[in-house]
């Protein structure tokens, strides 16, 4: 891509978020310097979780779809037998000898960061506000977001290198370093997008990695059982700490336990629900498939619009649950022991399939099918159950309580506890990546030690502006990422193709293992 070209890119991306300070700047003018930074940050996370957003994630996902002759469908069996049929293999299980970790941990501490609260909360969210509907949007995103996700992996493993400490570092803060800064006449735009891209990261750690989570811990742990916030925020510090202080491989461990338990555990009630309301479900498929197209929200409005919302907050909330296209969770895939980018790639397909197709939508059959939702109207049938109001935080535990009784809705609250402390762990990972890209591999240990401290504000603090805060610096981590998966993709298709040819083919052609010469060499003796 021309130099000319990527920077018209680059300044179109940017200037949405731009004009929306712009405009809060102007109408905040005459107010304080909170109630400005308030305004300014709802402009910009307006357009990083809204309709620029939503419609430049589907762009790059079908664009990676198109390129690569959709992938996750003409290969289906293949990335499903390198990833769900491959768990018996020793190479894929394995605890590797050296500072990386194997694939099978990769994913489980990939999922860690995305299977959290929103696979509960915002699936519920995305109903209760979008209808039935946004269910089927959920899916349109997720379908193209596999591409998205398989190309950050693809390009994170090309791209990684190893650091002093001989761990591998990747991300997309180095495929724009050094895959776009590359490029001729490139080289300030990698490296300023790739320190953005970091700098967004880490403060998002802090807040969407670390502090919110805690916060729903600690929340639904005093509204279940009665105990204080701060005995919580307490408790997950010290929890929290003893993994996190020992780095990626200690993270790794956990997490490898932590998620197939939490998410085998979670499938299981889930799917109990759903043999004991099968006779719902052609209902539940009929409201969901109506709701996509309906030409007007549930109580009216204008013509269009309750299309308008479905898709946003399908789109939305799908995003914000499986990360595709945020560049996050290249970032621990990146320290795979694997080999071929294509490989690494596929989990991160398998990664969003889980996440979103089988998860999310075992939670919306669960919601839709409770009877506590309107199918025709997406709207609440009661406004309250058994003297508590319902609302999206506690729509799927109401809905398990009337399957389950009492243990029930405890279930679900220890769920929401080990979903959130597994996101805490995952996201750990990242900010310490970005710390490590911006502040170098010294001074990861002193990120580490304030994000365990950061535990216990967010398990006692209210509302606070520093979360919206970082609710945006999260969004905006997608905008210098995808620019370099778009201006990469050609080295995406070059990698699959050489892939497919070698594996399916019988080509005998060498492998695209890295984009340096000494990597791609220890790689072909190794």
């Amino acid at each position: 891509m021309k130099r000319s070209t990527l920077l018209l890119l680059a300044l179109l991306l940017c200037m949405a978020p731009l004009r929306a300070v712009l405009a809060a700047e102007e109408a905040a003018a005459a107010n304080g310097f909170w109630d400005t930074l308030t305004r300014i940050n709802d402009a910009v996370n307006g357009v990083v979780w809204g309709w620029p957003a939503i419609l430049l994630l589907a762009f790059v996902g079908m664009l990676m779809t198109v390129l690569t002759r959709v992938f996750q469908v003409t290969h289906f069996r293949h990335w499903m037998k390198r990833t769900l049929g491959a768990m018996k293999d020793r190479g894929v299980m394995g605890h590797t000898a050296d500072r990386s970790i194997s694939q099978f941990q990769s994913l489980c501490t990939a999922l860690a960061a995305t299977v959290g609260t929103g696979n509960i909360v915002g699936v519920a969210g995305a109903i209760l506000m979008g209808g039935p509907g946004a269910v089927f949007w959920m899916w349109v995103i997720a379908f193209f977001g596999m591409m998205t996700n398989y190309s950050e992996n693809v390009l994170g493993i090309y791209y990684r290198r190893k650091n002093s400490d001989g761990e591998w570092s990747g991300g997309a803060m180095y495929y724009l370093r050094d895959g776009l800064g590359s490029r001729r006449g490139c080289k300030w735009i990698g490296k300023i997008l790739a320190a953005l891209f970091s700098l967004f990261c880490l403060f998002a750690s802090f807040g969407i990695g670390n502090m919110t989570q805690v916060n729903a811990i600690s929340g639904n742990m005093q509204a279940s059982f009665g105990i204080p916030t701060w005995v919580t925020g307490i408790f997950i510090m010290v929890m929290v700490g003893l993994v996190v202080v020992g780095g990626l491989k200690r993270i790794a461990a956990v997490t490898e336990k932590i998620v197939p338990f939490m998410v085998i555990a979670y499938m299981i009630g889930s799917l109990v629900i759903f043999i004991t309301n099968i006779d719902k479900i052609g209902a539940v498929f009929s409201a969901i498939f109506k709701g996509a197209f309906a030409a007007k929200a549930a109580g009216g409005g204008v013509v269009g619009y309750g299309m308008k919302l479905a898709i946003e907050q399908g789109c939305k909330r799908g995003v914000f649950s499986n990360e595709a296209g945020l560049g996050s969770s290249v970032m621990v895939h990146s320290n795979s022991n694997v080999k071929e980018p294509v490989m690494q790639g596929m989990w991160g397909i398998f990664e969003v399939f889980a996440d979103t197709i089988i998860v999310c939508t075992m939670t919306a059959f669960t919601a839709l099918s409770s009877g506590l939702i309107d199918l025709e109207t997406g709207h609440l049938v009661t406004a309250a159950y058994n003297g508590v109001e319902l609302t999206k935080t506690n729509l799927i535990s109401t809905a398990f309580a009337m399957q389950f009784g009492r243990i029930g809705s405890v279930f679900i609250a220890i769920s929401i506890m080990l979903f959130a402390f597994s996101t805490v762990l995952g996201w750990s990972h990242y900010g310490t990546k970005a710390a490590e890209y911006l502040l170098g591999e010294k001074r990861t240990f002193l990120y580490r030690i304030l994000f365990v401290l950061l535990v216990f504000g967010g398990a006692v603090m209210g509302d606070n502006l520093a979360w919206d805060l970082a609710d945006t610096f999260n969004g905006l981590m997608m905008i210098p990422n995808l620019i370099g998966v778009i201006t990469l993709s050609g080295v995406v298709v070059r990698i699959t193709k050489n892939y497919l040819d070698r594996q399916l083919r019988g080509a005998d052609i060498p492998p695209f293992y890295s984009a340096f010469p000494d990597v791609q060499s220890e790689q072909e003796k190794g």
